[in-house]
């Protein structure tokens, strides 16, 4: 099933998910259509508030990032941790499937070691390098209810003011489903 990607401006963009319990839902059917509505919306990365699931959880799939770094990375990540972050930080300018159209420069950690459940609920602890280790702190972000635009100045967010008050109005072209909170 393909979810409409949250708008800029939901409320649940800005909340800490909660953690999830085995119990509590069918991971691998959400992560399934996590990966979906991802694909469908053409994204490298996608988060469960970005569908409306106040969740600590998050799907990726780096490999259409292929680079000199060398082959992507496709996984599903259950209240994941991050046990370490280290290495320069560096810019890259990122964007998001709940704010189209706006990319700025973020500085990140170069790589970070992560611990966290799949679908079938094994344990994993594993350390990611540049773009994979890039994309993942930017999902985990979001199940912290951090947006990529909070890492950017004071400055550059008042310049982006009217953009952002669009897309949450639902005054943007995409090509994907979106649920707009002015709606």
């Amino acid at each position: 099933m393909i979810y409409p990607i949250v708008a800029f401006g939901d409320p649940v963009l800005k909340k800490v998910g909660k953690e999830i319990e085995k119990e509590d839902i069918d991971v691998k059917k959400l992560a399934e259509d996590m990966f979906e509505t991802m694909y469908n919306a053409h994204g490298v990365g996608l988060a469960a508030p970005q569908i409306g699931k106040s969740i600590r959880m998050f799907v990726i799939d780096t490999e259409p990032m292929d680079d000199e770094e060398g082959q992507g990375v496709k996984r599903v990540f259950i209240n994941p941790e991050i046990v370490e972050e280290y290495g320069d930080d560096w810019a890259f300018e990122e964007g998001c499937l709940s704010i189209p159209g706006v990319r700025e420069d973020v500085f990140r950690a170069e790589d970070l070691k992560l611990k966290w459940f799949d679908e079938d609920w094994n344990e994993h602890e594993e350390i990611f390098e540049g773009m994979k280790a890039r994309v993942i702190q930017h999902e985990f972000d979001h199940i912290d209810g951090v947006l990529f635009t909070d890492h950017i100045s004071a400055l550059k967010r008042r310049l982006l003011k009217k953009r952002l008050t669009n897309i949450s109005k639902g005054k943007i072209s995409v090509d994907y489903r979106m649920k707009f909170p002015s709606k």
